[in-house]
């Protein structure tokens, strides 16, 4: 699931971010590309393979920890 947002406008270091129920809230501006300008529409939706991959990174990482301390 993907959703949009409006960047209605900076302040400082914080984008303020239109959500689609109206909602304002403020993120860091380092977070978006250095393209983004005010009014341009964002999308945010979660990659699933990515955090399949990652997950399974973690998984290995925590099991490689586990058979050392088993030594």
């Amino acid at each position: 699931m993907t959703k949009k947002a409006i960047i209605d406008r900076f302040e400082g270091d914080f984008a303020i971010i239109e959500l689609q129920n109206r909602k304002m809230v403020s993120v860091p501006r380092e977070i978006l590309p250095e393209c983004a300008k005010e009014g341009d529409v964002i999308l945010i939706s979660v990659d699933d393979k990515e955090t399949q991959k990652r997950s399974e990174r973690i998984k290995n990482l925590f099991e490689s920890l586990k058979e050392e301390g088993e030594e």
